[in-house]
């Protein structure tokens, strides 16, 4: 280890020391889950970008594993193997390493393995408090590292739900959307394909590829779709494998023949989208928006207002805090409130902390029921380069 080397790793060992004596002064109990993770699990919940860059291997008995791609699923299995029935809640913290693949180019920011600091906090039941408190952690835990320039950005995946679940379409269409909402291309597209829901909204597809699929099984389908790939010298690169393209295909085939959206629920659905700006100018026009389209929309409104409430309270300076309607991040567990940190020295790609709520997340690594959470990670490689005055 070069000199240079051994006083970055020094430095990082000291912040990470300071934040982590923030949150187990907040209650929390540091843990250290197991890098090595079944894969199943994480592919099934962390959606399609981080999913491509997981590092993934089979154990000599065949058994599928991979590197943790992050700190939540691990700490939340590490929870149900001490409490099965996910019936008490409890606070845990963490610092550890995490591996992604990274392509190439994505600079010193971006590395294959980096070390995360976090929290989760697990079966609070006031959510608002929750999601208050964890960002109010998450910025006591940064400020303990040093005072550096930073924007806090946000969004609400519990505002889309409630919006999809109380606009009139087609059970389809919701399902569709719901799914979409991390891909803001792709939530578009469907969005135009689904309204259009006639064989014009297949337009941009291959044609023969599109007809040979019109009654296929997804057997066939993901057969089909090979041997066009191959007859083109189409390379199978990034996230998706030939069985998921395929079972796009045919979603976009079962969308064309689909009841569509109304015109009226698509162009809601668009003017909820464009809302964006401080969380309390945005906190009115959702209200305006969205809070008479139903009553699950009005009580996600409500716990909008609710937890703004509550940051300012705490201290949070709410003008500061960025609302986008499109802001979800891209791990799709999340499902409500979701936030990031980032600084102009690194840039809006580049977030050094970030969370949210997931609900649903314990249920799919095993809980027998959905457990309120909520938690936030800081890439602290990141953090110490901007404490420092660094943007490599």
């Amino acid at each position: 280890m070069s000199a240079e080397t051994a006083r970055d790793f020094e430095a990082l060992e000291r912040q990470a020391a300071l934040i982590m004596s923030v949150l187990i002064g907040a209650g929390c109990e540091a843990v250290a889950p197991a890098i090595i993770q079944p894969a199943d699990v994480f592919l099934d919940v962390i959606g399609e970008d981080l999913r491509a860059r997981t590092y993934m291997f089979t154990d000599p008995e065949g058994e599928e594993l991979c590197l943790r791609p992050d700190l939540t699923v691990p700490t939340c299995r590490l929870y149900l193997q001490r409490h099965p029935a996910a019936d008490v809640a409890r606070r845990y913290c963490y610092n550890g390493s995490v591996f992604r693949f990274q392509p190439v180019g994505a600079g010193a920011a971006r590395p294959n393995e980096f070390r995360q600091a976090g929290f989760e906090l697990l079966g609070e039941t006031d959510a608002e408090a929750a999601e208050t408190e964890a960002l109010v952690l998450v910025i006591k835990a940064l400020d303990a590292s040093g005072r550096f320039d930073y924007r806090m950005r946000m969004g609400d995946l519990g505002l889309f739900q409630a919006l999809l679940a109380d606009l009139e379409m087609p059970e389809r269409g919701r399902q569709r959307l719901r799914a979409q909402f991390w891909r803001p291309e792709a939530f578009r597209a469907a969005l135009a394909r689904l309204t259009a829901a006639s064989p014009g909204s297949l337009i941009g597809l291959p044609t023969d590829l599109i007809a040979s699929l019109d009654t296929a099984d997804a057997a066939t389908a993901e057969t089909i779709v090979s041997e066009f790939m191959l007859r083109k010298g189409i390379d199978l690169i990034g996230a998706r494998s030939v069985s998921e393209i395929a079972a796009g295909l045919l979603a976009a085939v079962e969308d064309s023949r689909a009841e569509p959206i109304p015109q009226a629920t698509a162009r809601h659905i668009e003017g909820y989208l464009r809302i964006a700006g401080p969380a309390p100018v945005a906190a009115e026009a959702l209200n305006r928006a969205i809070g008479s389209a139903g009553p699950r929309s009005a009580k996600a409104v409500a716990a909008f207002a609710r937890r703004l409430t509550l940051l300012a309270a705490a201290g949070i300076d709410t003008n500061a805090l960025t609302f986008a309607a499109e802001f979800g991040r891209t791990l799709e567990y999340y499902t409500g409130f979701v936030f990031d940190i980032v600084s102009p020295k690194l840039g809006d790609r580049t977030p050094i902390a970030g969370g949210g709520r997931y609900d649903k997340l314990l249920r799919s690594v095993g809980a027998v029921r959905d457990v309120p959470a909520v938690g936030s990670a800081i890439h602290t490689e990141r953090l110490l380069s901007v404490v420092n005055g660094g943007a490599s």
